[in-house]
């Protein structure tokens, strides 16, 4: 099997030029847009149960920055932090940033990156899962995650979808490269 930490990490550089942008802003963009979400999708918050209320730190590993998403009907939201500061978290998600992406689109199947050590759980694992099955079921896309319906929607999801495969094939380039550079060296 692939391993997809070394296919699909974005090269280090994206992580350089990320590291000092702005938090307050993103975060601020995605508080909302998860906040319209849950007031568009109530169903979501219905099918979590227990895990409303919990912090869960998503961490990217090849991002500077780890995100704690907190869900409740009346303040959901997202917070940037370092990646030393999710103490706060009942349980953690880490991956490659384009796999964890994969994950929402449903390009890449969570089981199988759970047990090939793609995509590592640590805390409350059944708050993962919960998250995991919720937004399985739910089949977001990105058109509607941003608030959009009908032929706006579809332009989105259909933009996104190019984009990330872009972003996965540049990943992957970059990583054969990687290899090919290191195994001459060697």
């Amino acid at each position: 099997m692939q391993d997809l930490r070394s296919n699909l990490s974005l090269p280090p550089v994206v992580s350089t030029f990320v590291e000092p942008l702005p938090r307050s802003p993103i975060e601020a963009l995605l508080s909302v847009f998860t906040r319209r979400l849950v007031a568009r999708r109530p169903d979501l918050l219905r099918r979590l149960g227990a895990i409303v209320h919990v912090p869960i730190a998503i961490v990217p590993d090849d991002m500077p920055h780890a995100f704690l998403l907190s869900l409740n009907a009346d303040n959901s939201r997202v917070s940037i932090c370092e990646k030393s500061e999710i103490d706060d978290a009942e349980a953690v998600i880490r991956a490659p940033f384009l796999v964890l992406l994969g994950l929402l689109d449903g390009t890449y199947d969570g089981d199988a990156l759970f047990f090939s050590r793609d995509l590592r759980i640590e805390g409350r694992t059944e708050y993962v899962l919960a998250l995991r099955n919720t937004l399985e079921e739910a089949n977001l896309t990105s058109g509607e995650f941003f608030g959009l319906t009908g032929v706006s929607a579809r332009w989105v999801d259909d933009i996104t979808r190019s984009l990330l495969a872009q972003a996965r094939s540049l990943a992957s380039l970059s990583a054969d490269w990687g290899n090919t550079a290191s195994g001459q060296r060697s």
